[in-house]
């Protein structure tokens, strides 16, 4: 089996409206159905939103089993990705993060319901399928 790409999320939420309006109105993805399905407009769906109520447990806080981070790519430069912190920032999210991983520069935040999420661009002119060894380089503080 070859896996051709990663298709689509599904993340189970405390409230649907509120992380509707975060993917929609902070992230910027079109809702395509009734039910919050969103596009970024790559395929039909790449987020699905199943809402399980404010009664639902919580992530566990520090380390657990279970989704760590999912990444987004927001751009191909640094001055992309500084117009992404100025809006995130205006959104009033929290942002939890920001790393130079040499092959990209990321930054990482919550949505509601404290699901991880990595915003970042790839650095221009860094050749990791050449040198594969710099998908493991050091990981610095991001500079923006």
């Amino acid at each position: 089996m070859e896996i051709k790409e990663l298709g689509h999320l599904v993340l189970y939420v405390h409230n649907i409206e509120r992380s509707a309006a975060f993917y929609r109105d902070v992230l910027g993805w079109r809702q395509v159905l009734p039910a919050p399905a969103d596009s970024s407009g790559r395929t039909h769906h790449e987020l699905l939103l199943i809402e399980v109520g404010e009664d639902a447990a919580a992530l566990p806080a520090g380390r657990h089993i279970g989704l760590y981070h999912f990444g987004l790519k927001v751009g191909d430069t640094d001055d992309e990705l500084r117009a992404v912190l100025a809006t995130i920032r205006q959104a009033g999210v929290d942002i939890v993060g920001a790393s130079d991983h040499t092959i990209t520069h990321s930054l990482y935040i919550l949505d509601p319901d404290g699901n991880e999420i990595k915003l970042y661009v790839d650095v221009p002119g860094v050749d990791w399928q050449s040198e594969p060894h710099l998908i493991a380089a050091p990981i610095r503080p991001l500079r923006l």
